[in-house]
């Protein structure tokens, strides 16, 4: 979750905010807990429906899983995953009793978690679109350029350097840290480290950002200049170029970067209005907002199903397995049965 960029929030160990005893506040506060659940449950189910999916596909048909965006969506379902086991619940039961009973500890270890997440999944993104521009780029020599181990090895970088970047405050730099009650959420309080806040946006926003925006800005016109008939001197590498831009992942890894940037922009341009015109809006438009930019988490698992036909053969599979695997435990328990 990315860093908050402004407005009031009361301190973690003082956050003792309780519901008000008006049946309406109670009945507002179930509903947003409700909220909170059934999008937790959403992020948790797709995001175990794509690992499971990708890893029996690996298994299974090794010779069809070799696509190297496979490994950067399984990193970013595990970035997502975590965020609706460890991050979730907890605002799930703030909502339900009105405060935060966690301690100040608890709070500052959650926003932590939260901005790795965060940060882990922004450089995900730079590197599918990394990806999708190699294999337009460099057509003939994609599979030696993008290898598994090196994909692999960026996403071990990534995560590492995802915790290290946002560990200073946890380990006493600037520790203070915000339970916000209008979304239940807790934040590091980053508007008191505007150095180090400034930083770490540049580190995580300002590669991440021009990546995605050159290498998709190539791939669509490298689409544009082939759909327009326009003379490539190299048939060997017109042909592959061809192969390569009808791959279905080129769309389908823009969308999904589209669908996370577009799911944070209300958050990002609530936070800069409020900054520069001090007016804080009402609790409702920020819980909205917030849990608008989380809710991406789950949008993967749409934009995977409608757009990736490897991704709905990786669920056809998963789904005979798992029949499979139901049917000869039955298969078992009636030969047990029938021993006794």
């Amino acid at each position: 979750m990315p860093a908050r960029l402004g407005g009031a929030g009361a301190g973690a160990a003082a956050a003792d905010v309780s519901v008000a005893d008006s049946p309406l506040a109670a009945f507002e506060s179930l509903t947003q807990a409700a909220v909170i659940a059934v999008v937790g449950i959403a992020i948790v189910i797709s995001n175990l429906l794509i690992i499971a999916a990708f890893l029996n596909f690996k298994g299974v048909c090794a010779g069809l899983a070799h696509e190297v965006i496979n490994y950067y969506l399984l990193s970013l379902a595990v970035a997502d995953l975590l965020c609706g086991l460890l991050v979730v619940p907890l605002s799930v039961h703030a909502a339900a009793v009105g405060r935060w009973v966690f301690g100040g500890l608890v709070c500052r270890l959650a926003g932590y978690l939260e901005v790795t997440l965060w940060s882990v999944s922004v450089y995900t993104f730079m590197w599918i679109s990394v990806d999708r521009y190699l294999a337009v780029r460099k057509p003939l020599r994609y599979e030696t350029v993008q290898t598994r181990t090196r994909s692999q090895c960026w996403m071990v970088f990534t995560w590492i350097s995802a915790a290290m970047l946002c560990c200073p405050p946890l380990l006493g730099y600037k520790k203070e840290a915000n339970y916000d009650a209008r979304t239940f959420i807790c934040m590091l309080d980053w508007a008191s480290t505007y150095a180090y806040t400034a930083t770490l946006g540049i580190l995580v926003l300002g590669p991440s950002l021009i990546s995605i925006v050159y290498n998709y800005y190539y791939i669509f016109a490298m689409r544009r200049k082939l759909n327009s008939g326009a003379p490539i001197h190299d048939k060997e590498y017109a042909t592959a170029l061809a192969e390569n831009l009808a791959n279905p992942s080129h769309c389908m890894s823009f969308l999904l970067v589209a669908a996370f940037w577009l799911s944070w922009i209300p958050y990002f341009a609530l936070q800069i209005y409020e900054y520069f015109t001090a007016q804080v809006k009402v609790p409702m438009l920020h819980f909205g907002v917030v849990w608008l930019g989380i809710l991406n988490s789950f949008w993967k698992i749409v934009i995977l199903i409608t757009f990736s036909p490897q991704f709905r053969l990786a669920l056809r599979i998963l789904c005979l397995t798992c029949c499979r695997a139901k049917g000869r435990l039955q298969a078992e328990l009636v030969g047990m049965d029938n021993d006794d």
